[in-house]
């Protein structure tokens, strides 16, 4: 027999009921293989380093003494979950079994069955994709979240406990409690409870009783109870009250709290009051029990870092947690946004499980006042939303369920991403990912056409039922850092088993294990210093970008918040605000200044400007769920100071842009100058933030290199920034957009070319127009009928040209760092090494490949690397061609008026000293 469990869990120190806990060492056998110690609970691929990646069978044993006295009440297994099917065995006796890998369940003990000494068996199946091995449930018709990229799970991942208790028990315990102070309580008792009298208590925090009523049990009971005063619970005052069932043969304690949720007129309001989101997505996968949390202390530290971070939700993906992670955010104040776990192929089946699945976490989740939001689906994972009307109507159908079962909450239908969109949802969030600088117009666009409110986030096929004020959230962006690995390897320098995984992810650039030896490789300490200030970089990166992208979001009122991307680093997934370990990023301390409820949001017409000039800077105050008084002041400092007032400002509003005139400082080498913000109001400090300028020395036009430039544009160009055009007899260096045959005989004789591969002139993938014959053996093949051409780098300059889109080096979500090593004649760049914002304007659209990795410390002087540092390419590189040379960029120069962008006219300056600089070969080769 078997039942699932109770709402929450009887509260053990009454002594109605006992339990005993079966955790610990089991024996454990997988497949074939040989009988070995587990420890419960924990899926077996965390434990066992050979059973990694392994589905399949799996048989756990231990046995136990019946403690005395016992033996008179009605026992119970109790199991928090295991993944995915299994059977239990008492003393060699089959006594139930159950699908599904994230749910608890109770089986009842025969009494016939049971002895002093019992053997307890435990068959677990974690099905593979193979549907002729597994027919009944093959992995893709089962939900199974994450596991499907991460690594499979299987086993005893939640506690075993054996359980006495009266067979005249409390069954179910529902409640629902809002503003008014008015519990509704739905109850449910075991048969043999029937008819008999049960005390129901209300006890606040200090365990005084605020109410209490009683009903007759029953199979279905409900009640209602006032208490006076409540005090509502809130991620600023997470109060909490206990309602006690007392059956007198059995007593069980459920926590809640005072709360409401609901989407009205555009907004998200918690307790009647507008809440800003700022979320993060938690895969909830752990260092060690990947699906098991170590301890309860674990997740409390983790709550605390994540308040600490200025997050107010976590938006629990695709995974049913631990049910201890609700009690802590219940506690400590945090938000929860909860899905349910995915399938990969949609069925009848596939329908079914995931209705069960969410069934199950009503069952068991309900009463956590901190679960704010379901899910149904993620980004249309299983379904195909887009192709299939059948499966929009279910997900219509699915939407309206959840609703009536549970009106308290808000439902998503679908959280979409391109090109998939939602049907019917109390959220209208959608998912994007772009970097910056690479593609900052791309985010400030896609974010402004969001916030206006855009046709593609629902359904154009006639079958949405949209109303309009569903609030904007955009509910997964961000980039990539990278971990430091020394914090993440274990005590004897060994690496996580995960280490070796992610290398079918992203074009092979997920592949954590071998970073230091790659960064090694490519020389990349010239650049950096060290791994671990390349670490530190990264890290930075991934700290501007989302600051930016939160601005920018701060900027447009009617989004009501935002989930990051995500809470902690996943194994080799990398864009954690945490790595795996819970290790903090360089920017923990300072992120909450900016991930906060009322932002300051400074906009400079441009990142970087010239020594002397005064700059313009837009400032706008972005509230959350608090309004900004009368009489607030906002100050800066740094390299400029100055105060403004600031008017009166409701909740979720955005004031209108003070335009700040920037004296910058004249004069002195080019440099970052800093202005940092403090909003005051009332004495309080209310937000802080700052902003980065890029300042350049004023350009010495005195003695430039003469250039010979034959396209028209090019040498235009050239004299705007003060520089002679001369014909190319005459000329120091030749500046062009890409080569043919006859300049390369130039650069054989001693020529020195300056080539700004843009992507503005096509070419054959390289940095030529023409397309040479070659030599032999280097002629076109002819093999079983196709035609092969030479590599294309090896016709000179021997670089090739790669346009960045439709490749992992576009970088949107693993993303790749861009650097210019500051040395030689690109020594007075300021900032660095990786790209800031004041890069906007240059970013290029294209790399230069052809380049081995001992070139990355010396003849490439900007580059990239994507994810774990793989995909070298470089954006600055020269090469020898005969007695001359080449100097190759795709940095995008020429889009601006020359001098107009000051990062343009200092990267074309030091290409020019660069490509003057090459050492040329006089004599006869």
């Amino acid at each position: 027999m078997e039942r699932t469990g109770l709402a929450q869990v009887a509260d053990t120190e009454t002594g109605m009921r006992r339990r005993l806990s079966l955790d610990g060492v089991w024996q454990f056998r997988h497949e074939d293989g040989p009988w070995r110690e587990a420890h419960v609970p924990g899926p077996w691929q965390a434990e066992f380093s050979d059973l990694v990646d392994t589905s399949g069978r799996a048989v756990y044993k231990r046995s136990f003494t019946l403690p005395d006295g016992w033996a008179s009440q009605e026992l119970v297994l109790h199991f928090g979950a295991v993944s995915y099917f299994c059977e239990v065995l008492l003393n060699g006796q089959v006594v139930g079994s159950h699908e599904g890998a994230f749910l608890p369940f109770d089986i009842v003990l025969p009494a016939s069955a049971l002895k002093a000494q019992n053997e307890l068996e435990v068959r677990v199946t974690m099905p593979s994709a193979d549907r002729r091995v597994y027919p009944d449930y093959p992995f893709g018709e089962v939900p199974h979240g994450k596991i499907s990229w991460y690594g499979r799970i299987g086993g005893l991942w939640q506690s075993v406990a054996l359980e006495a208790r009266d067979p005249r028990h409390v069954d179910d315990v529902v409640v629902s409690a809002g503003m008014d102070g008015t519990v509704s309580v739905a109850l449910g008792f075991s048969a043999p409870a029937a008819g008999m009298a049960a005390q129901l208590s209300v006890l606040d925090a200090n365990g005084d009783v605020v109410a209490e009523t009683s009903v007759t049990a029953g199979n279905a009971v409900s009640a209602s109870l006032a208490v006076a005063g409540a005090l509502l619970w809130s991620t600023d005052e997470p109060n909490l009250y206990s309602l006690v069932v007392d059956l007198g043969s059995d007593k069980v304690v459920t926590t809640f709290g005072f709360r409401t949720v609901e989407a009205r007129d555009g907004q998200i309001l918690l307790n009647g009051q507008p809440l800003y989101m700022r979320g993060a997505l938690d895969q909830d996968y752990y260092p060690d029990g990947i699906y098991t949390p170590p301890s309860l202390e674990f997740l409390e530290d983790q709550a605390r870092k994540a308040k600490h971070l200025g997050l107010n939700l976590l938006r629990c993906h695709i995974k049913v947690p631990d049910p201890r992670y609700y009690e802590v955010a219940d506690r400590l104040g945090l938000l929860v946004w909860t899905e349910v776990p995915n399938v990969a192929n949609f069925t009848s089946d596939s329908a079914r499980r995931m209705r069960e699945t969410m069934e199950g976490i009503l069952k068991r989740d309900r009463n956590h006042p901190s679960i704010i939001a379901w899910t149904l689906i993620n980004e249309d994972w299983g379904t195909r939303l887009v192709e299939n009307a059948e499966h929009r109507q279910w997900l219509k159908d699915s939407y309206d369920w959840l609703k009536a079962e549970d009106p308290t909450r808000l439902v998503v239908d679908n959280s979409a991403c391109f090109p998939n969109f939602h049907v019917k949802s109390d959220l209208n969030d959608y998912h994007y990912y772009r970097s910056v600088p690479e593609r900052r117009q791309e985010w400030d666009d896609i974010t402004a056409q969001f916030a206006a409110g855009a046709d593609w986030t629902y359904s154009t096929l006639g079958d949405a039922e949209r109303r309009g004020d569903e609030p904007l959230i955009v509910s997964e962006f961000g980039v990539w850092g990278l971990p430091d690995p020394s914090k993440l390897r274990r005590e004897d320098g060994s690496e996580p088993d995960w280490f070796e995984t992610g290398s079918p992810w992203g074009d092979g650039a997920a592949l954590p294990h071998g970073v230091e030896e790659r960064f090694g490789a490519l020389d990349l300490g010239r650049t950096f210093g060290s791994f671990d200030a390349f670490i530190e970089n990264v890290q930075w990166y991934q700290f501007m970008n989302l600051r930016y992208q939160i601005e920018q979001m701060r900027l447009h009122p009617s989004i009501m918040g935002y989930v990051i991307t995500e809470l902690t680093d996943v194994h080799w997934e990398a864009n954690g605000l945490m790595d795996m370990e819970r290790n903090p990023r360089v920017f923990h301390d300072v992120f909450a200044q900016i991930n906060t409820d009322t932002v300051i949001v400074p906009r400079p017409e441009r990142y970087a400007a010239y020594a002397g000039e005064t700059l313009a800077i837009e400032v706008t105050i972005a509230t959350g769920g608090k309004a900004l008084s009368d009489g607030a002041t906002l100050r800066w400092s740094g390299d400029a100071s100055g105060s403004l007032a600031i008017a009166a400002t409701d909740p979720v509003s955005a004031t209108s842009p003070q335009v700040l005139k920037i004296d910058l400082p004249a004069g002195g080498a080019s440099r970052m100058v800093r202005l940092d913000f403090v909003l005051e109001a009332g004495g309080d400090v209310v937000a802080r933030n700052s902003c980065d300028i890029a300042l350049y020395a004023r350009r010495d036009t005195t003695a430039l290199p003469t250039i010979a430039a034959a396209d028209a544009g090019l040498a235009t160009y050239a004299t705007g920034l003060g520089y002679r055009v001369v014909p190319a007899g005459e000329a120091d260096i030749v500046l062009c957009h890409a080569v043919d045959g006859a300049d390369v005989e130039v650069m054989k004789a001693g020529g020195r070319f300056l080539i700004l591969a843009d992507g503005s002139v096509e070419t054959n993938k390289n940095l030529r127009t023409d397309m040479p014959d070659g030599e032999l053996p280097h002629r076109s093949i002819v093999a079983d009928g196709k035609v092969f051409r030479p590599s294309l780098d090896q016709h000179l300059p021997g670089i090739s040209l790669v346009e960045r889109d439709g490749t992992i080096w576009r970088g949107d979500w693993i993303a790749g760092f861009s650097w210019i090593r500051r040395d030689g004649p690109f020594a007075n760049i300021p900032g660095g090494p990786i790209f800031d914002l004041s890069f906007s304007g240059v970013v290029p659209h294209h790399l230069l490949t052809g380049f081995r990795p001992w070139e990355f410390g010396n003849n490439v002087h900007a580059g990239m690397v994507v994810g774990w540092v793989h995909k070298p390419a470089a954006i600055i590189g020269e090469k020898r061609v005969g007695r001359g040379g080449v100097v190759a960029t795709t940095f995008r120069l020429t889009s601006e008026a020359p001098g107009a962008d000051p990062v343009a006219a200092a990267l074309f300056d030091a290409l020019v000293v660069a490509t003057k600089e090459l050492s040329v070969d006089r004599g006869t080769i």
